[in-house]
């Protein structure tokens, strides 16, 4: 997909009723070859359990190492607004998110960390990977400190 094909930017663009709607784009990675991390923080990510229906506030790190892909920013942003009326427990929302970049993009590395607020006193952290980080890659922390009132 290039500029000139992608469907969402640069225009009004809805939410998809699902995760499974959203139409998560890419762009070619103008430095293939180099070793980079790209780093994309959401600290409002939300859905709902799919039990009661209560809502679940996370703050989200994804980190990947791109080769020929990037993930257009806006499409990120939609795609994950789309969990917003979601039902799907924490680790199926993290590691469903991961997955579908990983398809998306074929990073040659990739990490998410979802930092879920406490709901019943009891805060949940879901982390997945691909594998080893690429050797010589600097990876800095996540920056989201243990649980101790997050924010």
């Amino acid at each position: 997909m290039t500029e000139e094909t992608l469907t969402q930017l640069g225009q009004i663009a809805e939410l998809p009723e699902s995760p499974d709607a959203a139409n998560l784009e890419r762009v070619p990675n103008p430095q293939p070859g180099s070793l980079y991390l790209v780093r994309f923080t959401c600290p409002e990510f939300t859905s709902i359990c799919p039990i009661t229906g209560q809502p679940d506030f996370a703050h989200l790190v994804i980190d990947y190492v791109p080769a020929e892909w990037l993930v257009e920013s806006k499409s990120l942003k939609i795609y994950l607004g789309s969990f917003r009326n979601h039902g799907a427990f924490h680790e199926d929302c993290t590691v469903s998110i991961a997955k579908r970049l990983v398809d998306t993009l074929t990073p040659i590395w990739l990490r998410i960390g979802g930092y879920f607020y406490p709901r019943g006193g009891m805060p949940i952290d879901v982390f997945y990977q691909t594998g080893n980080p690429p050797e010589g890659l600097w990876l800095p922390d996540q920056g989201v400190a243990p649980y101790r009132g997050r924010g």
